[in-house]
């Protein structure tokens, strides 16, 4: 590859392909990429281990940002304003845009201390959703987040902006719900489900052993065999008139619990 190319057009057949990755999920999976777009990402996606494919930057737009290392020049091309303007969802990202090789972890690759903090997701439809829980889980300090029966694929562009790079800070793994039980069995970590019924304030719950936060979606919560799995229900009182807060918001305030608890 050229890194002196300048791509002027929209309908170069790489940038078809760049823009193909991004809408499609079925592809991403079939060729085993996805997209990055903006330095901060990519700089979280490099220091994860991750391999480059190919990067598309606009030199009018990455003037500010620390260049690349030589290392990745063979992988870069630059692309026009217009173009870049075609590729790119936000105009603040240093006019970089890459396309990264995928890396997906299993249960059994994760890597746990003494105490884990996990983050459970059942079924979480929206992306926005999935990668502001991320961005928490990496606040918190949380150990990994497991997706179960995922209705998004962890390599959706909305989801890795949302999480601003945490996607690529907190090990990401996608399981089943049986796998996911049983492992969490295995490890001898408490699983805490937060739902509505029959269930205990969050603050009451011991937070301090290995634990496995565990969450549904907004609209049907968790299923039911996750609630026979659970060790203990728990809840966030609510004191208005709705009976629920948003499930990125609800995982934070539960997170936070849980480093509060550890920190005492």
């Amino acid at each position: 590859m050229i890194i002196n190319e300048t791509i002027t057009s929209a309908q170069n057949p790489r940038i078809k392909h760049l823009l193909a990755l991004q809408q499609k999920s079925s592809l991403r999976r079939s060729e085993q990429l996805f997209v990055v777009e903006g330095r901060r990402e990519l700089d979280h996606c490099l220091q994860a281990g991750y391999e480059v494919d190919t990067i598309f930057m606009c030199p009018e737009l990455a003037r500010e940002a620390p260049p690349l290392t030589s290392h990745f020049a063979p992988l870069t091309s630059h692309v026009s304003p217009q173009v870049y303007e075609r590729i790119a969802y936000r105009g603040t990202t240093e006019g970089i845009v890459a396309i990264i090789r995928s890396r997906d972890l299993t249960l059994s690759d994760l890597q746990l201390p003494e105490s884990p903090l996990i983050v459970v997701l059942e079924s979480v439809e929206k992306p926005g959703n999935l990668g502001a829980i991320l961005r928490s889980a990496d606040a918190a300090g949380a150990d990994a987040v497991v997706v179960c029966d995922p209705l998004t694929d962890l390599y959706n562009p909305n989801l890795i902006r949302s999480s601003i790079g945490a996607r690529f800070t907190v090990p990401t793994v996608a399981t089943t719900s049986d796998e996911c039980i049983a492992w969490l069995r295995d490890k001898g970590i408490a699983i805490l489900t937060a739902q509505l019924q029959d269930s205990s304030p969050y603050y009451d719950v011991d937070m301090r052993r290995p634990t496995a936060i565990v969450m549904g979606t907004e609209s049907t919560g968790l299923t039911q065999p996750w609630r026979q799995a659970a060790t203990a229900h728990i809840r966030i009182p609510m004191l208005g008139r709705l009976d629920s807060l948003n499930v990125s918001v609800s995982a934070a305030i539960l997170l936070f619990e849980a480093v509060r608890q550890r920190q005492l």
